[in-house]
């Protein structure tokens, strides 16, 4: 069962909520957050891209970034730039994307249920990833970006949310890098805490969708501070790292599309010929074309645009991963035909977020820096769901969430 808490978040004030909050630490590199941030000295880049505090090129790795991120904290704090609640709360954070809404809501998920599986996981994580991401909890010690779960939809759960969407909301503004929006929402009333608590409480798992680094950091550094502790009880807030949890069905993940810069020595006709031993391949002509449903696949070639159908038998609906289609791409394409068989680390391959649209697979290729494109079709969370249920992980690159949480809006010590 899922143990969860309420917490003293510490917030920016509504005036300084839209210059703190920024994008997640991962999805910009420091340049892109040093131009974001530009004069603005209340970014919360300072401190979860700390690099920007020095002179370009200065490693994010140094020791003296770190030490950066924590001053920079202390600075925030001292200067009313973030605020602790006094009273422990959980909050409610929506996210607006082409006309729909997603309701999250923010917790303390407890570090045991991810030592123990109880929070599921479908990605592997590496060591240097995450060695990064807990240096950075312990030495500001907080978790200063959430995590994304999802958990089954619960009506109880979903009634408390409209109840809470339909009053003014204590954040509410528009992303100027995406014009995503965002509203965010405290939930200090006992009741309503209680019966939080209580849902979470009735449910077997929570899934991550989004933030495995991050996850498994926190849980690490939140294990690690009780193995130190030799009064440790078990109630203490380091117990907990900050998440925001979703109901699976409101989540929206986009295609996760695939460029690759060769066709391992075949001429156009060759690889056409060779997809078809496996698939169904028609021309669908000039104009971009999607993937309709799953087991299809887009490839865009010389102009032209083909899609890939998978025959009967390549794939088993009874399995988890052979029945992905991401699976299915790599095994039949990208390893049998193109030679690609590590997708982490091979050379020839990279990943486009479904975000950009087919239409920036066509400019990588018709530039003639990548030779062909693959477009497929969206991963769904029941998938997801299913996968960590077994306890299996997904292929690389396999799930784009969109849109991504802000930062910045609440922050969790771990003391």
């Amino acid at each position: 069962m899922a143990t969860i808490k309420p917490f003293k978040g510490i917030r920016p004030p509504k005036q300084f909520v839209e210059d703190v909050q920024s994008r997640p630490y991962d999805v910009l590199d420091s340049e892109e957050a040093r131009m974001e941030a530009g004069d603005n000295e209340k970014s919360l880049y300072h401190i979860i891209k700390p690099e920007i505090n020095f002179p370009m090129g200065t490693s994010e790795y140094d020791s003296r970034v770190y030490e950066s991120a924590a001053e920079q904290f202390k600075k925030f704090q001292e200067k009313g730039w973030l605020v602790q609640d006094t009273n422990d709360c959980y909050y409610l954070y929506a996210q607006t994307m082409n006309g729909k809404t997603q309701y999250g809501l923010v917790v303390g998920a407890f570090v045991n249920d991810y030592l123990t599986g109880v929070i599921k996981k479908h990605e592997l994580t590496r060591r240097d990833k995450e060695e990064d991401r807990m240096k950075h909890v312990r030495v500001n010690n907080a978790n200063m970006e959430p995590v994304f779960f999802a958990y089954p939809d619960n009506q109880v759960l979903d009634e408390l949310i409209k109840r809470y969407a339909a009053l003014p909301p204590e954040y509410s503004f528009v992303a100027k890098e995406d014009g995503f929006g965002h509203q965010f929402w405290i939930i200090d009333n006992e009741a309503d805490i209680q019966c939080i608590t209580s849902e979470f409480k009735a449910m077997p798992s929570l899934y991550i969708a989004d933030g495995h680094h991050r996850s498994a950091a926190a849980a690490l550094v939140g294990a690690e501070k009780a193995k130190q502790n030799p009064n440790h009880t078990g109630t203490e807030e380091y117990n907990y790292f900050m998440a925001v949890c979703f109901q699976a069905s409101q989540l929206t993940i986009l295609d996760y599309n695939r460029v690759v810069k060769d066709l391992n020595g075949l001429s156009s006709e060759e690889f056409l010929a060779k997809l078809s031993e496996n698939f169904d391949v028609k021309d669908q002509g000039t104009e971009a074309y999607r993937p309709q449903h799953l087991h299809e696949f887009s490839l865009y070639l010389d102009g032209h645009w083909y899609s890939l159908t998978a025959h009967a038998g390549t794939f088993d609906d009874s399995d988890p991963i052979g029945v992905l289609d991401v699976d299915i791409s790599s095994r039949l394409i990208l390893d049998h035909i193109l030679g690609i068989k590590d997708l982490r680390s091979d050379k020839r391959i990279d990943f486009v977020g479904g975000l950009r649209g087919l239409e920036e697979l066509k400019r990588r290729v018709d530039s003639g820096e990548m030779r062909m494109a693959l477009a497929l079709y969206p991963v769904t969370m029941n998938q997801i769901m299913s996968i960590a249920d077994s306890g299996k992980i997904m292929p690389p690159k396999a799930t784009w969430f969109e849109p991504k949480l802000r930062s910045g809006l609440v922050i969790h010590k771990l003391d």
